[in-house]
């Protein structure tokens, strides 16, 4: 089990357990009597705020709340609720297996939809997630999982699947790519196109817990008010008391 005390979560020189690639949730944990603060910024001005606990070594539990136009001079849009994190470290990684987890996130990205329920992204929901980590000219993880969300009010009910990889470039960048197939996000009122979502991240870890991300995501414009992709930033600082 990695520290949350030292760089952060990029690099060979990483302290702290991804827990996200760019959307996708990890099979990597906070340590017990650790925290986690995380800001992310979108598009139409929104800020998802969250914070996650290590309440034992295989439990970690997190709030966050956010919405659109926060920034600029609209008048905000916050999210319908706060989003809810619970998950639990079923099996740590070995040389013989993979770290797997078993969880529930409520908290979907890049805004809230209220004709349709849902957010843009939709929240994980029940989710089961893997994650297995290389010696490959650095450090390269492999992350897997599936997961059924409780938005369902678009008519798309279905089982959905996600893959992503994580690549150190020397002690403190990583770079990210995930696929989330989407098929939960196809049929009925949908916004996907039934192409799945393609994200790229770059990870930075600048010292003290703190990380920065850069993101591209939807680089296969699935859904149907996306024809440039959604750039975000993301901010994480962790800390062990």
């Amino acid at each position: 089990m990695l520290s949350a005390r030292g760089q952060g979560s990029a690099g060979t020189d990483a302290t702290v357990e991804p827990r996200y690639l760019v959307d996708i949730p990890t099979a990597g944990m906070m340590s017990k009597g650790s925290l986690a603060v995380d800001l992310e910024f979108y598009q139409q001005g929104g800020i998802l705020g969250g914070l996650a606990i290590g309440v034992l070594e295989r439990l970690t539990i997190g709030l966050s709340y956010g919405g659109t136009h926060l920034i600029g001079s609209d008048e905000p849009v916050m999210n319908k609720a706060p989003g809810v994190l619970v998950k639990v470290r079923l099996v740590d990684e070995s040389e013989d297996m993979p770290a797997i987890v078993i969880g529930f996130d409520s908290q979907g990205r890049d805004g809230f939809i209220d004709s349709l329920d849902r957010y843009a992204i939709k929240s994980p929901g029940f989710f089961a997630s893997t994650s297995r980590n290389y010696d490959l000219l650095g450090s390269f993880g492999f992350h897997a999982g599936v997961n059924y969300s409780l938005e369902r009010d678009d008519g798309d009910e279905d089982i959905n699947v996600f893959a992503g990889v994580e690549k150190s470039i020397g002690s403190v960048v990583s770079l990210l790519a995930e696929y989330n197939l989407g098929l939960n996000d196809s049929e009925g009122k949908a916004i996907g196109r039934g192409r799945g979502y393609l994200n790229l991240g770059f990870r930075w870890s600048l010292g003290s817990g703190l990380t920065i991300g850069f993101n591209i995501k939807d680089m296969l414009k699935n859904a149907e008010n996306d024809n440039s992709g959604n750039r975000t930033v993301r901010l994480e600082y962790s800390h062990a008391f």
